[in-house]
């Protein structure tokens, strides 16, 4: 079966990109970079891609010019184990970009991030319908998703 590797476009940024995402996840590393030549479109000997590996799945970085940027349509999930997990990834990740609601984020680079708490998939498939809406509501308020919060107000006791 062959791999889907997501492809991230940015004007001339890539390189700085894949090292920060590189130094935030675990397990993770630069595969290879290659360069513009002679008679391209960018100067020769500037980045053109870089490969890289965020704890084991692959991604590319292209410098491809100004003319298409991120947007919320696509963005990147973190399956968080806990309120520790959420904290990291949150703090590095929003780190001179910008925070947004429910635990979405973007970062420094504008790429939308999602930081999910484990304790937030099953609040809201809890086979009681109005402990899951209690659940939602109280995300609904959140930029950080807060586990601790998450729960009590699904328990009722927020």
């Amino acid at each position: 079966m062959p791999r889907i590797t997501p492809n991230l476009w940015f004007d001339t940024l890539a390189e700085d990109a894949a090292k920060f995402y590189v130094s935030v996840f675990p397990n993770s590393e630069i595969k290879n970079t290659s360069y513009y030549g002679e008679g391209s479109p960018r100067p020769a000997g500037s980045v053109l891609t870089v490969e890289f590996e965020l704890d084991g799945n692959p991604y590319l970085a292209l410098n491809g010019g100004p003319e298409f940027t991120f947007d919320e349509a696509v963005s990147f999930s973190i399956a968080c184990a806990d309120q520790d997990e959420v904290d990291y990834y949150w703090g590095k990740l929003s780190e001179g970009g910008e925070e947004g609601p429910c635990g979405w984020l973007k970062d420094q680079f504008g790429l939308s991030w999602q930081v999910v708490p484990a304790a937030l998939p099953e609040l809201l498939a809890d086979p009681d319908p109005a402990r899951a809406q209690r659940a939602m509501q109280a995300m609904f308020g959140m930029k950080k998703l807060d586990v601790a919060a998450l729960r009590a107000a699904a328990d009722g006791t927020a």
